[in-house]
């Protein structure tokens, strides 16, 4: 429960209490804060009172956001999202009003890796769980996941920059063969979003740790790092990404076609995750207005 001051209004008290009800009994809440319970009451039930409004007013928006977002944002989210647009609401409000409300956003499942390891020892570490960048275009991670249908399953590619956790390359295909990631990285490149000698580092698959991809690197210059096999947090980065992508499209949708999850992926990655999705570790920015800013920057020195 949030700690209040002793000259905190009973007012807010009461705003407090009526907020954690699902967390805390009110009997404890009212001898904790040192109110009486019948005041609390009182101050509930009262009709039209300014408080109810108030409530309904953001109970609205926090609805709204969180229905825009199709349900993806959990009450941090929404908060900041709301204080954005200059709407006051503590985070403890935000939490209470979902939890009145029902809304509940789309949890991740287990998580189950695609690393086939063929044996190779394939580059070193070069990160060492350091996911981090002086600026886009220098560190990549990359990895394969697989997608569900109705048609058999779908993989899918991604390289990310790690500077802005922006997906820059992505591929999908009925098969897991090396040039699925060659694509993903290419389209990297053809959109101009790597330097020279970037880092591109993933698990130690099988397609990772082929002389066609390490080839490949090369020609591109590009310098190769693996994490170790099986070690899920070595790439942590491209599996966090999948984590979410499964969470807040996979699992929540039926796709009866290849085809169709591959348009809908693209439109998730691109229209969504890349433009709209904020990041808390990104200062609540989007990955393409975290490039974008970094570019600004950049010109102006």
């Amino acid at each position: 429960m949030r700690v209040l001051c002793e000259d905190t209004p009973v007012s807010s008290k009461y705003e407090l209490i009526d907020a954690e009800t699902a967390t805390y009994s009110i009997v404890k809440m009212c001898v904790w804060l040192m109110v009486s319970r019948s005041g609390f009451y009182e101050w509930r039930d009262r009709p039209e009172s300014a408080t109810a409004s108030r409530r309904a007013e953001l109970t609205a928006l926090v609805v709204g956001v969180f229905d825009e977002f199709e349900q993806r944002y959990g009450y941090r989210k929404i908060r900041f999202t709301l204080a954005q647009r200059g709407v006051e609401i503590s985070e403890w409000l935000t939490r209470s009003i979902m939890t009145a409300e029902h809304l509940v956003c789309c949890h991740p499942r287990p998580f189950h890796t695609t690393t086939d390891n063929d044996g190779t020892n394939g580059p070193v570490d070069l990160l060492e769980r350091d996911f981090t960048a002086t600026g886009p275009g220098e560190v990549f991670v990359g990895d394969i996941t697989y997608i569900p249908t109705w048609g058999g399953w779908l993989y899918l590619a991604t390289t990310i920059d790690v500077f802005t956790r922006e997906v820059v390359g992505h591929a999908t295909a009925s098969h897991m063969r090396t040039e699925l990631i060659i694509d993903a990285v290419d389209m990297a490149i053809a959109n101009g979003r790597m330097k020279p000698d970037a880092i591109f580092h993933s698990d130690r698959g099988s397609q990772y740790t082929s002389k066609e991809f390490a080839d490949y690197l090369d020609d591109h210059d590009m310098r190769g790092s693996m994490g170790r096999t099986g070690v899920c947090w070595d790439n942590a980065m491209a599996e966090s990404f999948f984590a979410t992508l499964k969470k807040e499209l996979v699992h929540r949708t039926v796709f009866p076609t290849r085809k169709s999850a591959a348009r809908e992926i693209t439109k998730y990655i691109e229209l969504f995750y890349n433009r709209r999705r904020i990041h808390s570790q990104l200062g609540y920015n989007t990955p393409a207005a975290t490039r974008e800013t970094w570019e600004q920057q950049a010109k102006a020195e």
